[in-house]
């Protein structure tokens, strides 16, 4: 064979090896999608959720933060299996727990039942999630289609969030339970897809893996956000104990930490927190998730309940979230460079705050206009500052401690997105119960109930009829505005004390 003749057969051996890495980053990406979207999908279905199994204000909170609650403490240590084991034969078995979880929370009778189904998707999530940042590092070993691809990786991260109650409510019209079934066949595509195009990873035989780690980051991570949880909301236990919970979290993970540090082969390198890049970027990671799905469902809730809104066109009113926040990644790839890490973090946490601002003097009419403009101020921003925050993440971690960047980045992103409707959750419940006063002709037990959350005054409302109702529905709707702005105003002030605080803290680049 001459050499003109060799030469294509190369260029086509290249262009194959391309498209196939390329077609894993479709793979992993659509992954990383089904994952982010379970965590907000919920939002959108609330109404539909609450009349169809009639949860109390305490189990609709679980049945919507369970999930994100449950990956969080585990992306560490599936993270680190995954290492030692083979990350491709871990997604697998993800792909097999998350439909098989889909599929009981489709069919769920109870709302015990749907908490419990969505605690095993948060399994199935965190078996999967860790591979999809690693893989990319593994596949993608020129730097500039790394950073391309990343960006993508960022991009559907944020995206996956803010689609959420898009697809939601375009399945809950249909029946609330396909927005867990329709994981199934999606997760039927997929899984010959990776048994075909996933790699398979460098075994890390030699290197011992440390099993008391695990327990100490799972259990560690689970008592800090359910302490931090139940502070606020009290469901189960009382304050006192709540802070013990939540302190008892902070323990482990000193000990944690503390025993990283004395391992010769830690599971975690925490010593990345040291260098101050790392750490303001997972803060940025986690502030940036925490404003997004938090907002995202209050917002949903206010579009439908107060407004007036059905699923689908409140799905499509937030859709300026979800096209701004793609815009925000593929725009952010090009302002990075040109302005540095710490303007464009920063610029993007301080817009977010900007946006949501105008919301603060809003009652129960409609503001159609500026609600898409403050949403695709929120959009923008997120994933301007999550793209940034990305980048300052893996920038700041050498080739060799990318899987355990990857996986505190993962942690943010999950942690931040469970302490979001926790936390913002709990906030908009506490001030929202005291605003709404006794109506005439509703029962002290219907003012109970309908003290619980919106959803609930909405169906008690509905069961009193008449001008009882009227006025019940009425009085809940203002009880709900103002809670919202009691929440937007925390949001406001977090987002923009992060915002200095990066502009301060993050070198000049």
């Amino acid at each position: 064979m001459t050499v003109t003749q060799a030469a294509p057969l190369v260029r086509t051996a290249d262009r194959g090896r391309g498209d196939r890495r390329w077609s894993i980053l479709v793979l992993l990406c659509l992954s990383l999608l089904l994952i982010t979207v379970d965590a907000t999908v919920l939002h959108i279905a609330v109404p539909a959720l609450t009349a169809a199994l009639e949860p109390s204000a305490v189990q609709l909170l679980w049945i919507i933060d369970i999930y994100s609650l449950v990956v969080a403490p585990l992306l560490i240590m599936f993270g680190t299996l995954g290492d030692k084991y083979g990350r491709k034969r871990l997604v697998l078995c993800g792909y097999v727990l998350f439909g098989v979880a889909s599929a009981a929370a489709a069919f769920a009778p109870t709302p015990l039942t749907l908490i419990l189904a969505r605690a095993l998707l948060g399994v199935g999530g965190a078996m999967i999630m860790p591979a999809t940042l690693s893989l990319i590092r593994q596949v993608f070993t020129d730097r500039r289609e790394r950073a391309i691809a990343l960006g993508v990786w960022s991009a559907v991260a944020a995206a996956g969030a803010a689609v959420g109650p898009l697809i939601g409510g375009v399945l809950v019209g249909v029946w609330w339970g396909s927005v867990f079934l329709i994981n199934v066949p999606i997760l039927l595509v997929l899984l010959p897809a990776a048994v075909r195009l996933l790699p398979e990873s460098a075994l890390r035989k030699g290197q011992p893996w440390d099993a008391v780690s695990a327990v100490l980051s799972v259990l560690g991570i689970l008592a800090l956000a359910f302490g931090l949880k139940e502070a606020g909301s009290g469901s189960l236990m009382p304050l006192w104990a709540s802070v013990l919970v939540f302190l008892a979290g902070l323990a482990l993970l000193v000990v944690f930490v503390r025993r990283q540090t004395r391992l010769r082969v830690p599971l975690l390198e925490v010593g990345l927190f040291r260098r101050r890049e790392f750490a303001i970027g997972v803060a940025g990671v986690l502030l940036g998730v925490f404003a997004l799905v938090g907002l995202q469902l209050m917002l949903a809730q206010y579009l439908q309940l107060v407004l007036g809104d059905s699923p689908l066109r409140a799905a499509v009113r937030m859709l300026p979230l979800v096209l701004s926040a793609i815009a925000g990644g593929l725009a952010a790839a090009h302002i990075l460079p040109k302005i540095g890490m710490r303007a464009t973090m920063s610029g993007g946490l301080g817009l977010v705050a900007l946006a949501l601002t105008p919301t603060l003097g809003w009652g129960v009419e409609g503001h159609p206009v500026m609600l898409a403009i403050c949403f695709v101020g929120i959009g923008f921003g997120v994933q301007v500052a999550l793209l940034a925050a990305s980048d300052t993440i893996m920038t700041s971690a050498s080739e060799s401690q990318a899987g355990g960047a990857a996986a505190i980045e993962e942690t943010a992103y999950e942690l931040g997105a469970g302490m979001g409707v926790a936390v913002l959750g709990t906030i908009t419940a506490i001030a929202y119960a005291p605003g709404l006063p006794a109506v005439a002709g509703v029962s002290e037990g219907g003012m109970d109930k309908a003290r619980q959350s919106l959803a609930s005054a909405a169906h008690v409302a509905h069961e009193v009829g008449g001008s009882a109702g009227g006025a019940l529905l009425d009085a809940a709707r203002w009880a709900f505005v103002n809670a919202l702005h009691t929440t937007v105003v925390v949001s406001v002030v977090l987002l923009s004390l992060t915002a200095v605080a990066v502009a301060m803290l993050l070198s000049r680049d």
